[in-house]
């Protein structure tokens, strides 16, 4: 059993003693820290907190807790049942509540869940924010409501439709042109709110002819739920048979979008936020922001656009953060996340399968053939396993100065820009491991850039 408590919330496989796993006990415990912690530093009048779930098996028994902690707390709960996160996110905004749990672990198996913390503007918690939570945890220093003063429940399950008609309602999403490209649509959802959200989308942006692959949402997931190619076979032997124009692939919370080409070539996890900035950029022309990890093809794309690209440090909340400090019109992960913020500040896939499906529709394209319109790069990566007596931080200190010729940025690890690719060192905050991603215009290239990286490591360590 696994339990881990993080400033982004708390996730862990179901069952097991208390502080081994995600019990009843760790549930209430977390989510009556969070909800102390809401009280203590709202900067609304509200009292309601917003509750939305993924398909997953533990789901409801996960969120009759929650909502049970929350009511005991005080707390007016707005439960929107079943929902993608984004949705759930934008359910706050729309709910003028004081901040939303999201009970999802994401892209892992269907033995883990979690509880994501939100503020009153539907983001997640920062460091700060998050740091408290843990420490409320930590010494259970929480009271509980009188019986007069406990919260109320409502339930609310039109969020996803709303979601939706905040989508159509966007600017650069343009239904008709959608509806005349009469395009033919794959979705594996992986039996999860994917399920109903994406083909409801399709459906409202006018796409009549829709092949769904688990799109039941029982959160019996058929095969990995990361949506990376090794895992996407079924749907990528689909789209070799013929027919289709398009596949889109949704993690279990639905905030990372893949995509397919019509050949059932993979169009990249890293080009989904690439193609569909280009797209924003040719309209809105502005700044653009991903994470250090994420491909370079998305700065060339903002260059040729004029616009400015800014890296910030891995996790959303960073990206957020940089975003709004350069006014960025477009940005995210090159996990498949796109944050959008004409629609709200949160990865977003339905958002990113309509833009994408405009963008697709404007080009008269096949999907194979936008993909050969953006520069080709490739991301391997990589480990090293030190032992817990290196000094992982003084490594990394000497790498930094091994190549301060080139560009560097430590705001999260070291990278190393060079002319033709770039090396991304990431220091695991658990383990003594340095993660080294490296990008390249060729996979042998970004291979031997992790190499040499992995070299001057092993002298630095004398391993």
């Amino acid at each position: 059993m696994t339990l881990i408590k993080s400033i982004s919330g708390i996730r862990g496989t179901i069952g097991g003693k208390v502080g081994e796993g995600l019990n009843p006990v760790d549930t209430a415990r977390f989510t009556a820290a969070y909800a102390t912690h809401i009280r203590a530093n709202k900067k609304t009048d509200s009292n309601k907190i917003v509750v939305g779930r993924d398909a997953r098996i533990s789901g409801e028994m996960v969120s009759q807790l929650v909502i049970g902690t929350l009511l005991g707390m005080g707390f007016d709960v707005v439960n929107i049942g079943l929902a993608t996160t984004p949705t759930t996110e934008l359910a706050v905004t729309m709910e003028k509540a004081a901040g939303g749990i999201i009970l999802t672990a994401s892209h892992n198996p269907k033995q883990w869940n979690a509880l994501k913390l939100l503020n009153e503007r539907g983001e997640f918690l920062n460091a700060k924010d998050g740091e408290d939570v843990l420490k409320i945890a930590e010494s259970e220093n929480f009271v509980f409501a009188d019986v007069d003063d406990l919260g109320k429940l409502t339930d609310d399950f039109t969020y996803t439709q709303k979601h939706i008609d905040s989508v159509l309602a966007l600017k650069l999403v343009d239904v008709e042109a959608i509806k005349k490209a009469d395009f033919t649509v794959a979705v594996d959802a992986v039996n999860s709110v994917g399920g109903i959200a994406i083909p409801e989308l399709l459906d409202a942006l006018g796409v009549k002819k829709v092949e769904k692959l688990y799109c039941d949402p029982n959160g019996h997931f058929p095969h990995n739920p990361e949506p990376l190619p090794e895992h996407l076979t079924e749907i990528s032997g689909l789209m070799k048979k013929g027919g289709i124009d398009v596949g889109f692939v949704v993690d279990p919370d639905v905030d990372r979008l893949a995509i397919v080409c019509e050949d059932g070539s993979m169009f990249g996890e890293e080009y989904t936020l690439v193609s569909i900035a280009d797209y924003v950029l040719q309209n809105t022309p502005g700044n653009t922001v991903s994470n250090l990890s994420s491909t370079r093809a998305l700065r060339d794309v903002t260059n040729k656009h004029g616009g400015q690209y800014t890296a910030s440090a891995v996790g959303e909340v960073n990206v957020v953060t940089a975003m709004k400090a350069t006014n960025a019109v477009i940005g995210g992960e090159g996990n498949g996340g796109v944050i959008y913020p004409a629609s709200h500040y949160g990865r977003d896939a339905l958002v990113g399968v309509a833009l994408f499906l405009t963008h697709l529709a404007k080009s008269k394209m096949k999907v194979s053939e936008l993909r050969k319109t953006y520069p080709d790069y490739f991301i391997s990566k990589n480990k090293i396993e030190l032992t817990p007596s290196i000094d992982v931080d003084a490594i990394l200190a000497s790498v930094k100065k091994s190549y301060q010729q080139y560009e560097v940025n430590d705001i999260d690890g070291v990278k190393i820009d060079f002319p033709t690719g770039w090396v991304h060192l990431r220091k695991s905050n658990t383990e003594p491991i340095i993660r080294i991603y490296s990008e390249a215009g060729t996979m042998e290239q970004a291979e031997n850039f992790a190499q040499a990286i992995i070299d001057e490591i092993k002298r630095i360590a004398n391993l």
